[in-house]
């Protein structure tokens, strides 16, 4: 009798949630939009303190004296420091930010008195004040905007495991599993182990980055299954041999990228066709692309638009401005470009 084994610990394990919201303190994007958001709320206070053009001028330059070198000393700092943040408690990463803020005030407050003596400057309580303001506002800003993006990801792992449920996969599947079961019954338990594995990843709660070696290993079962229903319709090549395995991504971005390969690319065409799955890393970038056969009624199906704009918000979600999605039909060829952050452990 064929049995599923129950291996949680393998390459489609399920992975833990998050355990803070800190914004990713090595991404440009974040780093932009910090300095953006400080420089706005630095301007909302000149204008909210002065009632004339020239003392907004005036106010204006007597904070950027003093919380400029304090932000880019900050990012400057907290790069540094985002391996030790990122792995702290959400509360515990505002605490340090805040008291390393504090800090770096103080000394800047202090060497400004000393150069230009105890008048040129607003107290120190005030600017510690702005600060607490400003770094809180900060923080919540970019809490509130993964709190938005964050739905992404449960609709993603929803979306997907709707499509494993479709009647046209799941039962198309069991039969080819029943087809061989007396023939060749090791075959049959793989199918089996495959179709039970992802089940579990797909209904887990995935929501952190993870290596590209555990997404390509559940494509690999995805792409078994496939095959054993459309045998020599579908052909498949990955061309990922110089790729990193450590190389962090969000989870379920890849196997609905190849779902819609299928679905609307090779099985559509009577004669099959051939995915092609292409990884480089190029410097500090991952480059991913996936090519299928354009079908004579394109992929402009619902259910490819709302998985990509998915993809799109997850990437947004965890890489900002440093990632990228671009699709094309190119040659009869439709393809599919991702690029991210090269991020490891």
């Amino acid at each position: 009798m064929i049995s599923i084994k129950q291996n949680p610990g393998d390459a489609v394990s399920d992975f833990r949630e998050p355990g803070n919201r800190l914004p990713d303190l090595r991404n440009l994007g974040v780093s932009l939009r910090i300095l953006i958001v400080v420089n706005l709320l630095t301007l909302i206070a000149a204008i909210l303190q002065t009632s004339s053009l020239n003392q907004v001028i005036v106010r204006l330059t007597e904070l950027s004296v003093l919380l400029q070198p304090v932000l880019l000393i900050s990012l400057l700092l907290f790069y540094v420091a985002w391996p030790v943040l990122r792995r702290m408690p959400y509360q515990g990463g505002v605490a340090l930010i805040l008291l390393s803020e504090f800090g770096l005030t103080w000394l800047i407050h202090h060497a400004g008195v000393y150069l230009f003596g105890p008048d040129a400057l607003p107290p120190l309580s005030r600017v510690w004040l702005l600060t607490l303001i400003v770094t809180l506002l900060v923080l919540g800003y970019f809490n509130l905007r993964q709190r938005a993006l964050s739905p992404a990801i449960s609709e993603a792992r929803m979306q997907a495991l709707q499509a494993r449920i479709r009647p046209h996969f799941l039962f198309n599947s069991i039969n080819a599993v029943l087809s061989i079961v007396r023939s060749d019954p090791r075959r049959a338990e793989t199918a089996l182990e495959d179709m039970a594995d992802l089940f579990r990843v797909l209904m887990a709660e995935n929501r952190e980055l993870v290596p590209l070696a555990q997404e390509i290993a559940l494509c690999r079962q995805y792409l078994a299954l496939e095959k054993l229903r459309l045998e020599e319709r579908l052909k498949i090549e990955w061309q990922i041999d110089n790729i990193p395995p450590d190389a962090l991504i969000p989870p379920l971005i890849l196997q609905p990228l190849l779902e819609n390969a299928v679905y609307h690319g090779v099985e559509p065409q009577p004669e099959g066709g051939t995915v092609t799955i292409h990884m480089q890393v190029n410097g500090k970038e991952v480059h991913i692309g996936l090519r299928n056969p354009y079908g004579s009624q394109g992929q402009h199906h619902n259910g490819n638009g709302m998985a990509l704009n998915n993809i799109r918000e997850r990437l947004a979600l965890h890489f900002d401005a440093e990632a990228s999605l671009k699709c094309r039909n190119e040659g009869g060829q439709y393809q599919v470009d991702i690029i991210i952050p090269y991020r490891h452990p």
